[in-house]
């Protein structure tokens, strides 16, 4: 008897709680907004972020990391083509789907006109937008996984003259072609900081409008000042048009991309080989993280770009606070987003291995890395402490 009813107390207890995890399941699923552009002419960024962050939900249901939140996990879109969409995009997701936090945008320009909303509104939003405006405001809600522009800018000067050097090549006069837009001019401030330091020459420093028609005053500029390195900072579209046009022109120097159109495979596919050699500067690369690459690779028939990684890693971070926070309240989850430190699942393969903020919302672990095109491939070729292939200059390997 004694033995029958400890069987039937035991029964109870796990029926009891399969049925408080059946509830628990059931209820209102826990709603993420994703702000990015899916159409326009930085649509192709948005649906990489897009598939970026549908890998980051399905290898955290895959590994178990989201049995503890009691819900199920629904990607909210908005998409925002330009920054004066943004603001009422935002305030729909806030107001009309109850999203908890927003991952995005990828436009610093949009980032900033959100991030308006969603300080406001207080609710939590994470970004890999570059501009130094985002986390310089003073706000509490704004988080950035990236480095800010302008060291992004300084960063991407240094390592190139560095390995420049190294190659017995030194840099005597340099161009910097960017632009108008919030990312464009604060990276080039970054790049004209770094050559003011170093005491180089800067002979073209031109900015022009997004969406550039003829880059060919452009390159007419360059040819003529005898600059013996370029550093073009520039979206998809422009920047195929700049390599595009100096190719054309047997232009033949080294050109150092300021990250978003260069590092993407659709550049590969606008310029073919023209891209082989091509550096440029990076806040993540794929082979950092290769089971997850191969991973988004067989999904998506290409290599995983950064803005897939790096708003993967925002999405992981952001789940991971709700969890620790036990709350659906955006101010708790805020909180929670601030204090913690991850270095797993997508986390991982940024440099610095972790997703971490300091007190402005800044990254306080991340850094910036150097890529350059290998046939169908970037691979990351500077910090030596980072690189996964020596870097090669005018056809030299450095070592």
């Amino acid at each position: 008897m004694a033995r029958r009813k400890k069987f039937s107390l035991g029964f109870a207890i796990m029926a009891f709680a399969a049925l408080v995890a059946s509830h628990a399941r059931s209820a209102e699923p826990i709603k993420i907004g994703i702000l990015v552009p899916l159409s326009g002419p930085t649509a192709q960024f948005g649906i990489n972020i897009r598939n970026g962050v549908e890998l980051a939900l399905e290898d955290m249901k895959q590994s178990g990391a989201l049995k503890d939140l009691g819900a199920d996990v629904e990607l909210v879109y908005a998409d925002v083509p330009a920054p004066n969409a943004a603001a009422a995009a935002t305030q729909r997701l806030i107001s009309q789907d109850g999203v908890v936090g927003i991952i995005g945008s990828f436009v610093s320009s949009i980032t900033l006109a959100a991030s308006e909303v969603t300080e406001r509104a207080g609710v939590p939003m994470i970004t890999h937008s570059f501009a130094d405006q985002i986390t310089s405001r003073g706000y509490k809600y704004i988080f950035q996984v990236s480095s800010k522009a302008s060291l992004m800018g300084e960063k991407q000067f240094t390592y190139a003259v560095d390995i420049a050097k190294r190659a017995g090549k030194p840099v005597s006069k340099v161009a910097i072609l960017y632009e108008d837009t919030a990312y464009g001019t604060a990276q080039a401030k970054g790049l004209r900081d770094a050559a003011n330091k170093l005491g180089i020459p800067i002979v073209v420093d031109e900015s022009y409008p997004l969406n550039l028609t003829d880059a060919a005053p452009l390159v007419n500029k360059l040819r003529t000042s005898g600059a013996d390195l370029v550093f073009p900072v520039s979206y998809f579209n422009d920047a195929i048009l700049i390599i595009r046009t100096m190719k054309q022109q047997n232009l033949d120097i080294p050109i150092v991309g300021g990250a978003a159109g260069y590092i993407i495979p659709d550049f590969k596919k606008g310029l073919g080989d023209l891209v082989e050699g091509v550096y440029s500067i990076a806040p993540a690369n794929y082979d950092a993280l290769p089971i997850v690459a191969e991973k988004y690779k067989k999904k998506v028939g290409a290599f995983m770009p950064h803005e897939a990684l790096m708003y993967g890693a925002a999405f992981q971070h952001m789940i991971k606070a709700i969890e620790v926070a036990k709350s659906r309240d955006p101010e708790k989850i805020r909180d929670a987003i601030a204090s913690l430190k991850k270095c797993d699942g997508f986390s991982a393969g940024l440099p610095g291995g972790c997703t971490a903020f300091d007190a402005n919302g800044l990254t306080s672990v991340g850094f910036p890395i150097f890529v350059q095109w290998r046939g169908d491939d970037i691979v990351t070729v500077y910090p030596p402490e980072v690189a996964k292939a020596p870097p090669f200059w005018l056809g030299k390997e450095v070592k």
